[in-house]
């Protein structure tokens, strides 16, 4: 006698169509799936908003000084006095740094183009951070970096010995000069270029006669910066268009440029 097969096993729950049952099993499906789109799309907008964050410079900055920005409320502590304005533009741009660090910032230019550059540099916490002087002019002087940078002597102002750089033309004569005085106490920096002048003395000159005609407006609370100006002033010569003096500790050797010869001819 044959067996019967039992009636499979019902695959629903009882008292539920199985069209219900199938919808059910869709919508479920649907949600998963929904719920993972909106995962992986909430993951990719908090991974551009980040690097968007990360590429924008605060305002007033540019890139490579991105952790400095325009102080616009600040006012001017330097001047530079009887300079003469035919046919120049003088810019004073304000420079903070979130550490403290205060750039004043002194550009002349002649018909849009700059021609000479002064900054008093008064740092802060970011000092450690920042990179060699020498590098930061050059690049100052030339954004390229297609000319060479080399040592072009000292001169003498009234704060004392300054030293100079020249960017090297093609012709092996400097083209621009940059400057850099670094003081210890109180810490700060004055340093910048001129292009100003046909000859390299009158150049020379020009750099001394900015030297010698900074002023200081204001110290704020800085009674040592308001010293380091009351003794420079004491020191303050005239400014004439002629050659700048080398300063009083070159000699042959030092005074690249401008040389001093020993004794007489």
């Amino acid at each position: 006698m044959r067996s019967v097969p039992a009636p499979p096993r019902a695959l629903h729950p009882a008292g539920i169509h199985p069209a219900l049952w199938r919808f059910a099993e869709e919508c479920n499906g649907l949600l998963a799936r929904l719920l993972g789109y909106m995962g992986a799309l909430a993951l990719i907008t908090i991974v551009v908003v980040s690097l968007w964050e990360d590429l924008q410079l605060p305002a007033g900055t540019s890139p490579g000084t991105s952790d400095w920005s325009i102080a616009a409320r600040a006012r001017p502590a330097f001047a530079v006095s009887q300079a003469d304005p035919f046919g120049k533009t003088e810019v004073y741009e304000i420079l903070q740094h979130p550490e403290g660090g205060r750039k004043d910032v002194l550009r002349w230019e002649r018909d849009g183009k700059p021609v000479a550059e002064l900054e008093v540099y008064r740092s802060g916490g970011e000092v450690k951070r920042s990179g060699p002087p020498v590098a930061e002019i050059a690049g100052r002087m030339d954004p390229g970096g297609a000319r060479e940078l080399q040592p072009a002597g000292l001169i003498d102002s009234k704060f004392g010995a300054v030293a100079l750089l020249g960017l090297i033309d093609r012709g092996g004569e400097p083209a621009c000069l940059g400057f850099i005085k670094q003081f210890a106490q109180p810490d700060v920096r004055i340093s910048g270029w001129s292009c100003q002048g046909d000859t390299l003395p009158a150049r020379r000159a020009a750099i001394g006669c900015i030297l010698n005609r900074l002023v200081l407006l204001t110290a704020g609370s800085d009674p040592k910066l308001a010293e380091l100006f009351a003794h420079a002033e004491l020191r303050r010569g005239a400014c004439t268009p002629g050659a700048a003096s080398p300063a009083r500790s070159a000699d042959w050797v030092t005074g690249v440029q401008n040389p001093r010869l020993r004794g007489g001819l």
